[in-house]
């Protein structure tokens, strides 16, 4: 008994441990994609000393002049993020739509199923009344035997008249 739950110990500390490092693998593709994404969004991180080389030696005027650089470039970058913006826009609403007609062909195909589904049911039973007609009162044989009774009929019918 003991040695089961020592197994058994065993196994779930294991399966902890993969859950744990799976956790661990995860958050860290998780936190290189943000930061990836964020580059890609928002350019390169600048740090501060890069700032304070940038305005170094720089009068009032100077310093206005990059901010307004500093802002014309955001205003690009952001033109370009409401470009993107607008274009997954236009995609997704054309999924959207494609998606609508797709669902409505699938119920259409659907009713069309069920139509055909429920005339096949009705011919099944109709066929199963009409052979159980059959084998019971050997009505095929009875029909041959009648259609050839006719058809003699006929052809006597046919030579007395020719012959007289």
């Amino acid at each position: 008994m003991l040695c089961s739950t020592d197994k058994e110990l065993n196994k779930r500390r294991d399966t902890l441990s993969n859950l744990k490092s799976r956790a661990k693998q995860m958050a860290e593709s998780f936190n290189m994609s943000t930061f990836a994404n964020r580059e890609d969004l928002l350019g390169q991180s600048k740090k501060a000393a890069d700032d304070m080389s940038r305005v170094a030696g720089l009068d009032n005027q100077g310093i206005v002049g990059l901010q307004r650089q500093i802002m014309k470039e955001q205003d690009e970058g952001l033109e370009k993020l409401e470009q993107t913006v607008l274009s997954t826009k236009h995609i997704a609403l054309a999924v959207n739509e494609e998606l609508d007609l797709h669902a409505r062909l699938i119920d259409d195909l659907d009713d069309h199923v069920d139509g055909t589904n429920s005339r096949l049911q009705r011919v099944q039973k109709r066929l199963a009344v009409l052979n159980k007609r059959a084998k019971g009162g050997c009505s095929c044989m009875s029909l041959l035997l009648s259609t050839v009774g006719i058809v003699m009929l006929v052809v006597i019918v046919w030579l007395l008249i020719k012959y007289l």
